[in-house]
């Protein structure tokens, strides 16, 4: 049961990345998946998340209009769109699941700490 992540490279300001997050060994339409930022020596933060149990998706004031969550069921990954990328997007990017048992987070859908699964990040690198 893992989460892989890829994507992240090193772009200048106003690109473009689309970050992905692929489930092995389980199928998680039954999960809030989240993608959370950290920068060394700073706090996390969260980005974005999707309970795709429902569809709901959440972002943070500081990606919302620039940066889209969405899934390919078939494949098993959720995606991170970043458009419009500035010097302080710059982090370590990693997804998280939580599994719902059947309920729905909503929109309220990061995973709770600790995650059931954590991937282990993928650095996006935003250059001025």
């Amino acid at each position: 049961v893992q989460l892989v992540e890829s994507g992240g490279g090193l772009v200048q300001a106003g690109g473009s990345l689309r970050l992905s997050c692929t489930a092995s060994g389980f199928t998680f339409d039954d999960y809030a998946i989240g993608w959370i930022r950290q920068v060394p020596g700073k706090g996390r933060e969260g980005v974005s998340c999707i309970d795709v149990s429902d569809g709901a998706t959440y972002s943070a004031d500081s990606v919302k209009g620039r940066f889209t969550i969405s899934t390919d069921n078939a494949k098993n990954t959720v995606y991170l769109q970043m458009n419009s990328l500035k010097p302080e997007d710059t982090a370590v990017y990693y997804c998280a699941a939580e599994r719902l048992y059947g309920g729905s987070y909503g929109t309220d859908c990061f995973p709770r700490e600790p995650a059931d699964v954590r991937g282990q990040g993928t650095q996006v690198t935003v250059s001025s």
